[in-house]
């Protein structure tokens, strides 16, 4: 079982960090140099465009009040490994690549880019969301209205070994060992192509500078809303977050080698808010990892009373009191791995209302 310490540990190289407009300093057992820590870091910016192309023009231009705030977050927080989640996804990878120097002009270098074609806006043939119309955006593998719609992105300082990532997300749901879907009233015909992973599932090695790998198994889940009685989009999360826990049984293939870190958007929070919250806490409570549990001033101040979870923890700010704030952004090293620090980072206040919904989530690691 890897090490967590207590303390909260900051590269003085990075900068101070901004909590909501609060300067933060955080000071760390000195154990951990520079040359030793790797930030790892998941944030759903949200930055989805209405259609094709309009993502990269945005970039390419003075850029919206959302990828503004995007840009000054990321460089706050200076991950060396990042996850961005609800990018807009092109073949090229020209918007991620606009993206990347946008950062690199603040003085955030990231050498290394990975992206796949996301399931989001994936059409099918069906009409999947029962509407009696086919062809919309809740009739694509996963809620999206165009294909590339709110995909996944990887960014990082160190090589990321594209030639052997297993991308997981052709995999049907009723192919999941005690999927979820047959509790659910779907033809035959559906039953054959709907795909587990609403985004995506995917298993990224990334080469540190010691030479050692880190593979990272990314993902995000749909919401368990926006559904009906049957709980169709509760049965996907929750079958989505498991996913993880059967691949790494066995059930998908050879699990990794070495460590890795689960991360993403579940979705999901282990007591508040809608879902089969089971599913998270079972996540959480796997012994081949671990939970940083990064906590952020932030969220104890805008809590919200009934709920049940720690507030400190929450990731994601919506609006009060349903469904509020809530914990659903993730990253979960493996169990041996030594962990030296977490939070999760807000925009500063007068970024609030252009941002999107979530915070960053951050784990320092100290890599042997």
């Amino acid at each position: 079982m890897g090490l967590i310490k207590t303390t909260v540990y900051c590269d003085p190289l990075r900068g101070i960090l901004y909590v909501f407009g609060v300067v933060a300093v955080f000071v760390g057992a000195p154990a951990a140099t520079q040359a030793d820590v790797v930030r790892i870091a998941t944030y759903d910016a949200d930055l989805t465009a209405k259609g094709p192309g309009l993502l990269l023009r945005d970039i390419a231009g003075t850029g919206s009040p959302r990828l503004r705030t995007t840009l000054s977050l990321l460089t706050q927080a200076a991950p060396d490994i990042l996850l961005l989640v609800g990018v807009d996804y092109d073949y090229y990878l020209t918007a991620l690549s606009g993206l990347r120097d946008r950062l690199q002009a603040r003085g955030l270098d990231y050498p290394y880019l990975f992206a796949k074609r996301p399931n989001s806006g994936m059409a099918t043939a069906f009409d999947l969301d029962g509407d009696g119309r086919r062809r919309g955006a809740g009739d694509a593998q996963g809620f999206g209205y165009f294909s590339g719609a709110g995909g996944l992105a990887i960014l990082s300082k160190f090589p990321i070994l594209s030639e052997r990532v297993t991308d997981f997300s052709a995999v049907l749901w009723a192919d999941l060992p005690g999927s979820l879907i047959g509790g659910l009233d779907l033809s035959p015909a559906i039953v054959k192509v709907q795909r587990l992973s609403s985004t995506g599932h995917w298993a990224v090695p990334i080469r540190l500078g010691d030479g050692a790998v880190l593979t990272l198994l990314v993902f995000a889940a749909t919401p368990p809303v926006f559904d009906g009685p049957e709980d169709r989009n509760g049965r996907r999360n929750h079958d989505e977050i498991r996913f993880w826990q059967l691949y790494l049984d066995g059930h998908f293939g050879t699990p990794p080698v070495g460590d890795f870190v689960v991360m993403g958007k579940a979705n999901l929070d282990p007591f508040d808010g809608e879902g089969r919250h089971g599913a998270m806490r079972e996540l959480l409570a796997d012994r081949r990892l671990q939970d940083p549990a990064p906590r952020s001033a932030y969220g104890r101040r805008v809590s919200n009373p009934d709920h049940s979870g720690d507030p400190a923890l929450d990731t994601a700010d919506w609006s009060d009191p349903v469904p509020g704030n809530l914990r659903v952004d993730y990253v979960l090293p493996s169990a041996g791995l030594t962990i030296v620090g977490s939070g999760v980072v807000w925009p500063q206040a007068a970024d609030r209302v252009a941002a999107s919904h979530h915070g960053l989530v951050w784990v320092d690691l100290d890599i042997p």
